[in-house]
């Protein structure tokens, strides 16, 4: 069974940084693409970064320049820095991935950005 475990969100003034952790398991780790997600209060869950097997990367156009997504094969972890938070970018951030045509998301973790 896939697990996703996401840490490291919290409270954060506005323009500060945060970097969010996701530890997968369950999963070849290598192989797989894996992507950050996040819900606002209210709103739908929204696609913010993802990250293929050989480290291509893409990002929604409102967190280019600021959000990093990285991963590490050998901890089976991916990484969301976040720089020059906003307001707009609090909410709760998900780690997802698709295995056997099923997807998987974990619990999430809370950031919330204060300004």
């Amino acid at each position: 069974q896939v697990r996703l475990v996401e840490s490291g969100g919290g409270l954060v003034q506005a323009g500060g940084s945060l970097r969010l952790s996701c530890a997968a398991s369950g999963l070849n780790f290598k192989i797989h693409p894996l992507s950050w997600y996040r819900q606002a209060p209210g709103k739908e869950r929204d696609f913010v970064a993802y990250i293929t097997s050989s480290g291509v990367t893409n990002y929604t156009d409102s967190v280019k320049g600021r959000f990093t997504i990285s991963r590490d094969n050998a901890r089976n972890t991916i990484y969301l820095q976040m720089a020059r938070l906003n307001a707009e970018d609090s909410g709760i951030y998900y780690c997802y991935a698709r295995r056997a045509q099923r997807d998987f998301w974990g619990r999430g973790t809370q950031v919330t950005v204060s300004s």
